[in-house]
């Protein structure tokens, strides 16, 4: 059911949604500096957004917005120009053609993903749907659902903060009885490296996936996940989930999610990051006497590790997130525990913290998406096979 946003609503999404994020999906940092200019005014019509079930958007055509980048980089940004241009630029496309843009939807679930599609919405006057192509932030184009429901992935427009704007179309040969890679796989490729240009410095603005009415339903078969976002983030910002325990009991009962605590509470012990062609690659450690929890991310949690057993406590596609008992903040991002040396934010270090696994959602577990988070785990040296929290108890064997 259609409901508003308004910018009060802002600071419990993006803290629910960095939950949901398995560490990545964007910094809360970067999103609150976006949230904290959301008013009426020069920039924004508004300071409402209206947001819609995928069956409601019937109106137009649908664009998925982001920014896409090293989320380090994304950090100091106060307006989404970037993604703002990216998607006028497919509104302009549509109306060449004499069609409407009318929604926006996020890539992924993660604090900077639905405030960016919320703000992107605002400023251009359109609706944003409730449902994103993952149920989890993911680190590559392949492993969303508009991927796997073969929508075309151009054109895709990569806009820059300074106002430059790059299109992309790729038509790929006819098959010639070989295995063809994937179109998306491709596209990513292709943009990569343009983020790397001083004019881009790392991240850029991104306008994807254009569909109609009749291929959002197959596009995004993970649903309501901005709204039990806002609900968990009500939830964190109101009191209400101060521990571990307390955030696995109201995924259960609220959210009807399964959650699994992997390790801890323990003490946040270390971090590291590098920033490399749009990505920040890392880890974070957890320390409970004589053993060692160690997450593995490129931009958003892949894997983890417990020092005392000999096989993963979780593999992606299912998310592994992370929740800090005590006084202040309980959610984090990878990027929001690194501190400015690319070390453990001070800040953080020595408080307890609890790694949970979330199971992946269906869509996830088969096909050119299981396939494409395999092809990251070999990149971080794990090569044996999924294994879903949900399936086994003691974690991926």
């Amino acid at each position: 059911m259609a409901f508003e946003l308004s910018s009060r609503d802002l600071e419990p999404l993006l803290q629910g949604a960095c939950f949901f994020g398995s560490g990545g999906g964007g910094t809360m940092i970067s999103a609150r500096h976006l949230a904290a200019n959301f008013q009426r005014g020069e920039y924004y019509p508004t300071d409402k957004v209206r947001v819609v079930d995928v069956d409601e958007a019937t109106d137009g055509d649908c664009v998925m917005v982001a920014y896409m980048g090293a989320p380090d980089a994304i950090n100091q940004v106060q307006w989404p120009n970037g993604p703002v241009e990216a998607a006028r630029a497919a509104q302009q496309r549509l109306e060449s053609q004499g069609r409407k843009l009318a929604y926006v939807a996020a890539p992924e679930s993660g604090a900077l993903g639905f405030v960016v599609a919320s703000l992107v919405a605002a400023k251009l006057g359109l609706a944003v749907v409730d449902a994103d192509g993952a149920g989890r932030a993911v680190p590559s184009l392949p492993m969303l659902t508009y991927a796997a429901a073969g929508v075309p992935p151009t054109p895709a427009f990569l806009a820059g903060e300074s106002g430059l704007c790059v299109e992309l179309g790729v038509r790929m040969p006819p098959p010639d009885g070989q295995p063809q890679e994937d179109v998306s796989t491709v596209v990513e490729q292709m943009l990569r490296p343009i983020l790397t240009n001083p004019q881009f410095g790392q991240f850029g603005g991104l306008a994807m996936w254009i569909m109609s009415p009749e291929q959002l339903g197959g596009a995004l078969p993970v649903r309501g996940t901005l709204s039990r976002a806002l609900k968990l983030g009500r939830a964190l910002q109101g009191g209400e989930v101060k521990t571990a325990e307390a955030m696995l009991d109201f995924l259960r009962r609220e959210l009807d999610i399964k959650g699994k605590l992997l390790f801890g509470p323990a003490t946040l012990a270390s971090a590291e990051v590098a920033t490399a062609g749009g990505f920040d690659l890392g880890k974070v450690s957890l320390e409970d006497g004589e053993r060692r929890c160690t997450v593995l991310y490129q931009n958003e949690s892949l894997l983890a590790w417990d020092s005392a057993v000999s096989h993963p406590l979780a593999t992606a596609p299912d998310a592994i997130s992370y929740f800090v008992e005590g006084d202040g903040q309980h959610v984090f991002s990878n990027g929001d525990l690194s501190g400015d040396d690319h070390g453990l934010d001070p800040a953080v270090r020595g408080r307890k913290a609890a790694v949970i696994a979330l199971p992946a959602a269906a869509p996830l577990r088969k096909g050119l998406i299981l396939q494409s988070f395999a092809d990251e785990l070999a990149q971080l040296g794990y090569l044996g096979p999924y294994a879903p929290v949900d399936a086994n108890p003691e974690g991926a064997r």
